[in-house]
């Protein structure tokens, strides 16, 4: 009732709908990716970007070829945490994607952009079609694993990453305080509804660990992970510390030579 026969901006589970195979985006003809993973969070600011670099800089690691699809047009950040400045370049076979210092494949709005800075002012279907096409339009070539950085929320970014894009499965990204872990549940609710596995939960910022004595200070509030996972049936990856380290290897464009033990470990599950 009420269809407006727009599949991309429809939740709902009918037979034109999410289940048909072919609502699938084609993937460029030249590119070959065995799974793709989401990184989502049910709002900003719990460092979905961040935790989608160090997984993506950690597979790679580990020797996958890997490449991360910046699904944040509107806020992305992917490029300047690899300290990638040269802008998207293409042949007759598509767009090539941006090569990191260690061979990360990148594709975010922000390569295609004259200036850094340049505010992406695009109403919903334009911004969902930009997703569409970074899957079909770049030559991602062979790829072990792909990360998609996801937008916060629930809206129309998500719904065509779900219904047109393969994903093998999601990793959720929250944070310590109550109310991000409220709304964490409306992300994996969602995926539920669009009938995608769910991996597992990384939380955030989950403690300061002082660089100098290595005592440990919950600064958001005491974890409920636990709890929180209990309840919802999903594993728990990683909780990650807060690391001044990190934040100047991000701003330095060095996102690479970060090691963080608990995303390795995180990785070794997802893999």
């Amino acid at each position: 009732m009420g269809c407006t026969h727009d599949c991309s901006s429809c939740a709902s589970d009918c037979k034109t709908g999410s289940s048909n195979e072919s609502m699938k985006t084609q993937l460029n003809k030249q590119s070959k990716v065995r799974k793709v993973i989401a990184v989502v969070s049910g709002k900003g600011g719990v460092g979905k970007s961040t935790v989608t670099a160090m997984l993506a800089a950690s597979m790679n690691r580990e020797g996958f070829s890997t490449a991360i699809l910046d699904a944040d047009i509107t806020g992305p950040s992917i490029p300047k945490m690899f300290g990638l400045t040269e802008k998207a370049l293409g042949d007759e076979d598509g767009i090539l994607p941006a090569l990191t210092e260690m061979g990360i494949k990148v594709m975010s709005v922000n390569l295609l952009l004259e200036n850094d800075t340049d505010p992406v002012v695009w109403r919903g279907p334009v911004i969902s079609g930009t997703v569409n096409q970074f899957w079909s339009d770049v030559v991602w070539g062979d790829v072990d694993y792909m990360f998609i950085d996801m937008p916060p929320g629930t809206g129309d970014v998500a719904l065509t990453v779900f219904q047109s894009l393969p994903i093998d499965g999601i990793v959720v990204v929250t944070s310590p305080q109550q109310l991000v872990s409220m709304i964490v549940e409306k992300a994996i609710n969602m995926a539920e509804l669009m009938n995608i596995p769910i991996i597992g939960v990384i939380e955030n910022m989950s403690v300061f660990r002082c660089p100098e004595c290595g005592r440990e200070y919950p600064i958001f509030g005491e974890s409920h992970l636990e709890d929180v996972a209990n309840r919802l049936g999903i594993k728990v990856l990683a909780k990650l510390p807060i690391d001044s380290e990190f934040a100047k290897l991000a701003d330095e464009g060095k996102t690479e030579l970060f090691v963080c033990p608990e995303i390795d470990d995180a990785v070794s599950k997802i893999k």
